[in-house]
């Protein structure tokens, strides 16, 4: 009991419910090595009583959590002796005095933001803690509108380096937006990705990234660098035949069946942009790029002296030199002026990778979209990355996280990333967390966060062991929406979760209560009501579609290399379509996402016969396709009865836009189309349950045949117009909802009425 009372005072569960009704016991060495890595020693009875005791010392002797929370209507409430003087010292340098027996619960004109909070009690302790701040709510779509989801690398232009880019990014933006009526693009996460080596190339998942607090400047478009156009002599014609020899890679991916190959793009671009450096920046240029630097402070010094030190030694951090591994040695100090230029190079890229993507945003924004750009936070970072080495401290060493068994999933999943540690962010007040969230909504209308329930709890597993031997580790909800809410007030930008699969009961009503949106896939969107356990109900009373039936079985097959994000249900049980009334309103509506099967493929079955192809599959084909065919008739049923559907159901054109239709029926703010899905592309970017099996996130967009499509030829396609006519005479007018979400660019302080009062 001492062991299990010790895990629950730092959040650690030692069961689980795989199932309604069944309780799993977590192996009592998993609970030992969970709380080691949060520094809790539970080894032996002994230990477990010390750690015990040294937590109640704790405890009646602190003044001050290490982190306080507080929103309108809830302000903090500290239980502190009679007579502590508290003082409050905003982010903006005011100080606030408050008296909790005068004042109330809160100082009076307490602003929103991130302040310090210093106690000082009459026996003589004292105590400092940061107070976070945050407003009740999220940010909301101004108007309902459509917009297209994109995983950008796919998305080739006639002046790509052989992968899509910034500049692509932002001709989509500003097409879309004016011809189209577009009010936003979600993206893939453009986050650094771990380099690559002779001996392993670069993962191109965009999910496993080594850094999420930096974008990978693999995506920049090289002309548009400023000094570019001033390029002479031998530096200019290396880089016209650069220029050559991506235009190879290009016509290569576009008309010869090669896959996306990121090194080879990064290797021309890499060249490419060491010649343009060499061209002196104008004062003024210079000046920006000092303001960058200021701004992005310790964070980005740490990035670049990791890319730099990850181009000598590579990027297994764990086995760099003595005293590199630690960011704070003064082995890593001395290599900070030693290769001060390298640094500085890629200190230079993420300037110039913030640019662009800022040009991105205001494309979007001039075409008239009232969000935008919406970047996607991925759930952790690779254990040997930048921000793994740079942020030790905040995240658990020895641990990964991943998913528990289910019905479908006996092994339950690891996808290899290092969790935060919740003392350790709460100590820090957040600050990792802050930054994290600042930096991605820098040029963001909106961002998607992927396992949304990981705000609540994260499935641990230690290293060396299976899956099925971790728990779930409890995080400060409160605080990870507060400071959520917080970042996304100031930037005024909405808030996206991916909330497929297996939801803990009460999270979903939790996330929309604070105005995050959720994500419906329509073919998930099902009536579960008669399900065991009955359903996960959303919090405007209609019934959520988590149950994603026997989605799982195709999706989320038992793999070492699973990814995060994947959808991960509930056991299958035969529920009817919702009907579009039924659907939640504060969500984005889709038909697929990046790890499912194009519309297309799901109505024609391709998907199926693509898993059978390359032995996926766990039950006989026949069965397959027979219950898949069950399916999706139910959906065209449905689809008919509505009059959604008068090309009739052997009109696959005609059913993609009845799907469509139907997601436009629905009260959803947010309606987001699968870009590939607008010419009839068959093949998934990522087929989960795969590795070198299938070409995951390499693919570019194709057309019904394979047929790689670029930007050009989308823009003339007659199948995407006849589409996007069709969502566009649905949505209402205005639906892109003008541009007043936005204030004005580099705002953070508090405005005088966000304020808590007592």
């Amino acid at each position: 009991m001492g062991r299990a009372r010790l895990a629950e005072l730092h959040g650690v569960a030692t069961s689980y419910e795989p199932a309604p009704g069944r309780t799993v016991r977590v192996p009592d060495e998993t609970v030992v090595a969970v709380l080691a890595a949060l520094g809790v020693d539970a080894s032996t009875p002994d230990a477990v009583r010390a750690a015990l005791e040294r937590h109640d010392r704790e405890e009646r002797s602190r003044l001050l959590p290490p982190c306080v929370v507080a929103r309108p209507g809830r302000p903090p409430r500290p239980r502190l002796p009679e007579g502590t003087a508290l003082r409050v010292e905003t982010e903006d340098g005011a100080v606030l005095d408050w008296r909790p027996g005068a004042d109330g619960p809160a100082p009076p004109g307490l602003p929103l933001g991130s302040h310090t909070v210093r106690a000082q009690a009459p026996d003589g302790r004292s105590a400092t803690a940061t107070l976070i701040v945050a407003p009740d709510r999220m940010p909301a779509p101004p108007a309902r509108s459509h917009g297209f989801l994109v995983q950008l690398y796919s998305l080739l232009s006639a002046r790509s380096w052989g992968m899509g880019d910034l500049g692509d990014l932002a001709d989509l933006a500003a097409w879309s937006g004016r011809a189209l009526g577009a009010g936003f693009l979600q993206l893939n996460p453009l986050h650094a990705a771990l380099p690559g080596t002779p001996a392993e190339p670069t993962d191109p998942s965009p999910y496993r990234p080594s850094s999420r607090r930096f974008p990978d400047p693999v995506h920049l478009r090289v002309e548009d660098v400023p000094e570019y156009a001033h390029l002479r002599g031998p530096a200019r014609r290396r880089v016209d035949e650069l220029l050559d020899r991506a235009a190879a890679l290009r016509a290569a991916v576009l008309h010869e069946g090669a896959l996306i190959d990121r090194d080879a793009v990064w290797a021309l671009k890499r060249e490419a942009l060491e010649l343009v450096r060499t061209v002196p920046l104008s004062p003024g240029r210079r000046a920006a790029y000092c303001d960058f630097l200021a701004e992005r402070g310790q964070a980005l010094e740490d990035h670049a002296i990791w890319s730099a030190l990850a181009e000598i030694h590579g990027p297994a951090w764990r086995a760099w030199p003595d005293g590199l591994a630690d960011p704070r040695s003064a082995a890593v100090a001395r290599a900070r002026g030693e290769y001060l230029d390298r640094a500085d190079f890629h200190c230079w890229l993420a300037w110039l990778t913030d640019a662009q993507l800022a040009a991105a945003q205001r494309a979007a924004l001039d075409a008239g979209m009232a969000i935008g750009l919406v970047h996607d936070l991925a759930v952790g970072v690779h254990p040997s990355g930048a921000d793994a080495w740079a942020l030790r401290d905040v995240f658990a060493s020895g641990m990964s996280i991943g998913a528990p068994p289910d019905a479908f999933n006996s092994r339950g999943q690891d996808w290899g990333l290092p969790p935060w540690r919740p003392d350790a962010l709460a100590a820090t007040g957040y600050a990792a967390y802050r930054d994290l969230l600042r930096g991605l909504l820098r040029h963001a209308g909106a961002l998607r966060i992927d396992h949304v329930m990981g705000l609540f709890r994260l499935w641990w597993v230690p290293e060396g062991r299976e899956p099925t031997d971790g728990c779930y580790v409890r995080y400060d909800a409160e605080a990870m929406l507060g400071v959520l809410a917080l970042e996304a007030h100031r930037a005024g930008a909405v808030v996206i979760g991916e909330d497929l699969g297996t939801v803990e009961p009460g999270v979903r009503e939790a996330l929309a209560e604070r105005g995050v949106l959720g994500t419906s896939v329509l073919w998930f969107e099902r009536d579960y009501t008669g399900a065991d356990g009955g359903a996960d109900t959303g919090a405007d009373g209609g019934t959520s579609g988590d149950a994603p039936g026997r989605e799982q079985s195709e999706q989320g097959e038992p793999s070492e290399r699973s990814e995060p994000g994947e959808s991960r249900g509930a056991a299958p049980a035969r529920a009817r379509p919702l009907a579009p009334e039924e659907w939640r309103a504060d969500c984005l509506a889709t038909a697929t996402t990046h790890d499912l099967p194009s519309t297309a493929a799901r109505l024609t079955g391709d998907h199926v016969e693509l898993r059978h192809r390359l032995g996926l599959l766990t039950r006989p084909l026949e069965r397959e396709r027979a219950e898949d065919a069950v399916e999706v008739a139910e959906w065209l049923t449905l689809l008919g009865r509505l009059g959604l559907l008068p090309e009739g159901p052997e009109d696959e054109e005609g059913t993609v836009r009845a799907v469509h239709r139907f997601l436009l029926r629905t009260p959803a703010k947010l309606v987001g189309v699968w870009l590939p899905d607008t010419v009839g592309d068959r093949r998934p970017q990522n087929l989960p349950g795969t590795w070198d099996q299938y070409p995951n996130w390499r693919l570019p967009i194709a057309d019904a045949t394979g047929r790689p499509v670029s930007l050009e030829d989308l823009v003339a396609s007659p199948r995407l117009h006849a589409l996007m006519g069709e969502v566009r005479r649905a949505a209402p007018p205005g639906s892109r909802g003008g541009r007043g979400i936005k204030p004005t660019p580099g705002t953070r302080g508090a405005r005088a009425s966000d304020t808590v009062s007592p």
